[in-house]
């Protein structure tokens, strides 16, 4: 073969290749793919351009590519501000608000790029346009989603606060009281009424001691204050150490939580962990909490009786402290799960994406 011949090959392989990159780039409609000149008229114009923007190519061809910012950016010089700091930088990214031809706006990622040939001359710029307007939406809904849902943690906190305080400041100070009048009363009756005052004076106590037990269930140590993982550990010392059972708790978090996230967190092991004191039959227990996916992956693994056989996992019907621990996780955003076989443990495991503060 002939260099003439390998001449011709080579470039009727490069025309062909040249017409499948171009009808590739015409035939794409998720974005918009079009050429400027070096002074920012458009040249080329494809099927997502058409679909995105809504101008036909004969409509927009040689048009300034300014007709796609909004008024204000057009006043503000934007479009060649743009021009300029891709040439500088060799490349720009940015996002904002463009305009389709029927004067509507989109939120859209722009990608402009500086094309220059083998001299280092400026030929023009390819720009890629995505409309992320629905994308956008979503993600503001979730923002609100999440600002309402650290509003409303917020508010069960002050609330279950408040019914703490009013158990601690009037309900148990009255039994207390009441307990001191059935001693005196034990102390000046005969002996077998004053037994029965005893009795009496006994199931107050008893139930004195619940009620506290209530109290620092609803309010423990403020996370606010003092932090996710100390709020944790004084809950394990103040509850499962004292049910003579031993824990480990591992911390591999980035960084502290949002408060709304960790309040949540605390919910959900505090309701796992009473699980373990009340139905385990457990001798340890292990709390790890770790950061993944912009959230908090936590679980809490026991090794006492499991679930039963044939559960799969599955809360038991009115088994309310399972339930709410799914609804916890999955109001916040999150996922929750539960496994163990019978005599194999329990293993509590679920995700919270990390909430934005609540605004005052």
């Amino acid at each position: 073969m002939d260099d003439a011949t390998e001449r011709h090959t080579a470039e009727e392989a490069l025309r062909d290749s040249e017409e499948r990159f171009r009808l590739l780039v015409q035939s794409v409609s998720d974005y918009a793919i079009f050429m400027l000149d070096p002074q920012g008229h458009v040249i080329s114009w494809n099927a997502g351009a058409e679909r995105i923007k809504g101008y036909r190519a004969e409509e927009i061809v040689g048009s300034h590519f300014s007709v796609f910012y909004p008024p204000e950016d057009v006043e503000s010089g934007r479009p060649a501000r743009e021009l300029e700091e891709a040439v500088a930088a060799g490349r720009l990214e940015d996002e904002g608000w463009r305009m389709r031809k029927d004067g509507t706006r989109f939120w859209a990622n722009v990608i402009i790029t500086p094309l220059f040939d083998d001299r280092r001359r400026l030929r023009g710029f390819g720009k890629v346009t995505r409309d992320l307007t629905e994308r956008r939406v979503v993600a503001r809904a979730l923002d609100e989603r999440g600002r309402l849902l650290a509003h409303l943690v917020r508010a069960q906190e002050q609330e279950r606060r408040r019914i703490a305080w009013d158990v601690h400041d009037d309900t148990i100070q009255s039994m207390v009281a009441v307990g001191m009048r059935l001693q005196l009363l034990a102390a000046r009756l005969p002996g077998e009424h004053a037994a029965a005052m005893r009795d009496l004076d006994a199931a107050v106590h008893a139930a004195v001691a619940r009620l506290r037990d209530l109290t620092f269930q609803l309010r423990p140590p403020g996370i606010d204050s003092a932090g996710l993982v100390p709020t944790l550990t004084g809950y394990l010392d103040e509850t499962i150490v004292k049910e003579g059972l031993t824990y480990e708790l591992r911390n591999d978090l980035a960084a502290e939580p949002p408060p709304e996230t960790s309040i949540i967190v605390f919910r959900i092991c505090q309701e796992a962990l009473t699980n373990v004191r009340k139905h385990a039959r457990a001798r340890s227990v292990l709390v790890s909490l770790s950061s993944l996916d912009r959230g908090v992956h936590v679980r809490v693994v026991d090794d006492g009786a499991g679930l039963p056989a044939g559960s799969d996992g599955q809360p038991a019907p009115g088994h309310y402290g399972l339930i709410e621990m799914r609804e916890r996780a999955e109001i916040a955003g999150g996922w929750w799960g539960i496994r163990g076989g019978p005599g194999a443990g329990t293993a509590v495991d679920f995700w919270l994406p990390a909430m934005p503060a609540s605004e005052s």
